[in-house]
């Protein structure tokens, strides 16, 4: 579609963007402004990277909501979509209000557009062991998974060998992840912790020295896929198992495959990510779970040729959704207020540096000249998080 063509479309459309707390929503913000819609974030904090954007034609601050635990994000939300006073709420950027929002699509559907999957279709992609079992059933690589245990036997005695790794089966992040070594950590954590076996995941542990990376996928509303790319983390902080910090586009036809084949398995729509993991043993990309919503890398399509805000105006509103592609791959994006850390505490960070690693240019993912206060006000808010977990940690 050309670029009149989706002007004439999405102009004067009322989106609303939640989770403006996350730095996912501001290429959406910008998109979205450069189509003609107006655009109201929906915001926490004055520190939230979608309030101090000079993008958004409106922010609506709700101080008295914790969008990071969901708390009162639902009562609020009905409220604004009941409202009459948006077209369209945005794929959310943050699992606990895309959970709310596919679980009242419905409902909601009657008062606007709402991109987000459908209930059975979300909660079947949010538990993680039902991806791998789909994963295993469909041949499709993923970490071996132990499934249906529900004592510390069936573990013990299960066709699993250890290290193994477990973590709650719907929770999002790294929340609950832990790597155990023997039998005896196993049974000596899952018995201290108390934990209940059957609400985790135990699956085979990928050695260190593994790349992580994901895919972002489109698939329209008749379940065609209109874009879909990969992506590698180079830089990783805390770098056993932290937040992605410097991202590439990665070029693997056989893992973009696979990851398609699993998309369309379980019959997901719209903006999906799926997480994954380069095996050093065989350098076999493996898939770990997926993400119903824009994920960390998702800056990287954008500014490689591939713009998600066009397509979910497409899909949401009746059109033929223009089929994208990466039109660079040169190019590596990097997080600096968390790259800077990564710098400091790497091991062989010298040979580890953009340029050593093959790319031509280093693009800041969160600073614009034209809207910089979302990477200052990023810096602060994680300044902020990391003064808070210090003084917990000396109580």
């Amino acid at each position: 579609m050309s670029n009149f063509n989706i002007k004439s479309i999405a102009k004067g459309k009322r989106i609303l963007v939640t989770d403006g707390f996350c730095k996912q929503v501001l290429p959406f913000l910008r998109s979205y402004k450069e189509m003609g819609c107006e655009v109201t974030v929906l915001c926490d904090s004055k520190l939230n990277c979608g309030y101090v954007s000079r993008l958004p034609d409106h922010r609506i601050l709700a101080t008295d909501c914790n969008f990071r635990c969901s708390e009162g994000t639902e009562q609020l939300l009905d409220k604004l979509v009941k409202s009459g006073n948006y077209d369209m709420i945005s794929t959310p950027s943050f699992d606990g209000t895309l959970k709310i929002v596919s679980h009242k699509k419905t409902e909601w559907s009657k008062y606007l557009h709402v991109c987000a999957n459908d209930q059975n279709v979300f909660d079947a992609a949010y538990d993680k062991e039902e991806v791998m079992r789909v994963c295993m059933e469909n041949n499709i690589p993923c970490p071996k998974t132990l499934f249906d245990a529900k004592s510390i036997d069936d573990v013990i005695n299960g066709q699993i060998t250890f290290p193994v790794i477990i973590k709650p089966r719907r929770m999002y992040g790294a929340r609950g992840f832990h790597i155990l070594k023997t039998k005896e950590d196993f049974i000596r954590y899952i018995s201290e912790k108390s934990i209940t076996i059957s609400e985790y995941v135990v699956q085979e542990y990928i050695p260190e020295g593994s790349k992580v990376g994901g895919a972002n996928i489109f698939i329209d509303k008749h379940g065609e896929i209109k874009s879909s790319y990969l992506y590698v983390c180079e830089h990783l902080y805390p770098e056993d198992g932290g937040s992605s910090t410097l991202n590439a586009i990665l070029e693997r036809s056989d893992i973009k495959d696979s990851c398609e084949k699993l998309v369309k398995k379980m019959k997901l729509r719209g903006l999906v990510g799926v997480d994954l993991i380069l095996d050093v043993r065989d350098n076999i990309g493996k898939i770990l779970e997926i993400n119903v919503r824009p994920v960390h890398g998702i800056t990287i399509g954008f500014e490689c040729g591939v713009n998600h805000a066009q397509q979910l105006i497409e899909d949401e509103f009746g059109e033929e959704v223009t089929p994208m592609e990466i039109t660079r791959t040169d190019t590596c994006f990097r997080i600096g207020q968390t790259d800077l850390l990564w710098f400091l505490h790497a091991s062989n960070r010298f040979k580890r540096l953009p340029g050593r690693l093959g790319y031509k240019h280093v693009k800041e993912q969160m600073f614009y000249w034209d809207d910089p206060l979302p990477w200052f006000a990023f810096l602060i808010s994680g300044l902020k998080d990391f003064r808070k977990t210090m003084r917990e940690k000396q109580q």
